[in-house]
C-alpha cells in the first residue's frame, strides 16, 4: 500500500514538472534587447556620402560579384574613402599633436549619455550659427547639469538637407572650402564643456564641430586638446530625446587613424 501511495505521489509529481516544463517553454521568452528603443545615428556610406570639399570620397570597386566555377555565390569588395567624412569620428590627434589616435580612443569616451542641445531656431536664422554656453546652460535649467562622461550633441536640423551638398556645405564643389555655411559650437561653449563640464565627448549633425566659415577650427582644438573625440554628420538626431537616452560611437579601429567611419547607435530611455 505504501509503495502504490509513493508511486502515485511521484506520479503526480512528474506531472506537475511536465506540465509546468511545458507550460514555460510554449511562452515566449521576453527579449534580452528591445529593438523599437535603438536609433541609428549614421549615415549609409555610397555615392551620395558628404565629405570635406577636398577630401576624397567614397569609392567602392567590386572584386567579385556572381557565381563561382564551382557554382556556389561570391561577393567582395575594395574600399577607398577619407578617413573624415560621412557619420565619423575625429580622434584627438586630429588637431592634438601626440593626442590619441583612433585605436587608443577609451571606450569611455564613446559610450554614454546623451545630451541633445536644441539649437535648431538659432541655425535656422543664421547659417553659420555657432552653439553658445548660453545655450549649454539654458539645456542644464531644463533639464538638470550635464552628466559626467555626457556626450553632448548639437541639434541643428542639418540633418533635413542630407545627402544634397549645396545646402548641406553651402557648396557643391570640389575643393571649394571658401563658401562653406553651416552651424558648428562656438570656442566658448568648447572651452566651457571641457573646462567646467565633465564631458566624453561632442556631436554635430553637420559636416563639423566648427562653423562652416572657420579657418583657424578652434573648436577641433579645443575639444581635440583636451583629449577628447568629436563625432560629426550624425543622422536622425530629431528622434533623441533632449537627455536619456545612451550614446554608443563606435568607429572602425584604425591603426595610427586619425579618425574613422562610425556606427553610432542611440538606446532610448
Amino acid at each position: 500500500m505504501l509503495v502504490r501511495r509513493t508511486a502515485c505521489t511521484v506520479a503526480v509529481g512528474l506531472t506537475v514538472l511536465l506540465t509546468a516544463g511545458c507550460s514555460a517553454r510554449s511562452r515566449p521568452a521576453p527579449p534580452l534587447i528591445d529593438v523599437r528603443k535603438f536609433v541609428d545615428l549614421s549615415y549609409s556610406f555610397g555615392p551620395d556620402t558628404i565629405y570635406w570639399p577636398t577630401a576624397e570620397s567614397f569609392t567602392l570597386t567590386p572584386v567579385s560579384h556572381g557565381r563561382t566555377p564551382l557554382g556556389y555565390w561570391y561577393a567582395a569588395n575594395n574600399l577607398s574613402m577619407a578617413e573624415h567624412g560621412g557619420t565619423h569620428m575625429d580622434a584627438p590627434i586630429h588637431f592634438a599633436e601626440g593626442g590619441h589616435t583612433v585605436d587608443t580612443v577609451s571606450l569611455h569616451s564613446c559610450i554614454g549619455p546623451a545630451a541633445v542641445i536644441d539649437v535648431r531656431m538659432q541655425s535656422e536664422a543664421d547659417h553659420d550659427y555657432r552653439l553658445t554656453v548660453d545655450d549649454i546652460k539654458g539645456w542644464e535649467r531644463r533639464n538638470g547639469r550635464l552628466p559626467p562622461g555626457a556626450l553632448v550633441i548639437m541639434w541643428s536640423g542639418w540633418g533635413k538637407f542630407w545627402p544634397d551638398k549645396l545646402r548641406y556645405l553651402g557648396t557643391d564643389q570640389k575643393g571649394d572650402v571658401g563658401h562653406l555655411h553651416f552651424p558648428g559650437f562656438s570656442k566658448e561653449a568648447a572651452e566651457f564643456l571641457v573646462k567646467e563640464r565633465d564631458v566624453a565627448a561632442i556631436g554635430v549633425d553637420t559636416a563639423s564641430i566648427d562653423y562652416g566659415q572657420s579657418t583657424d577650427f578652434m573648436v577641433h582644438q579645443v575639444i581635440n586638446g583636451a583629449g577628447k573625440p568629436a563625432f560629426e554628420n550624425l543622422a536622425n538626431v530629431d528622434r533623441l530625446p533632449a537627455n536619456g537616452a545612451t550614446l554608443m560611437a563606435l568607429p572602425i579601429k584604425i591603426a595610427g587613424g586619425s579618425g574613422a567611419p562610425a556606427r553610432i547607435v542611440a538606446i532610448l530611455p
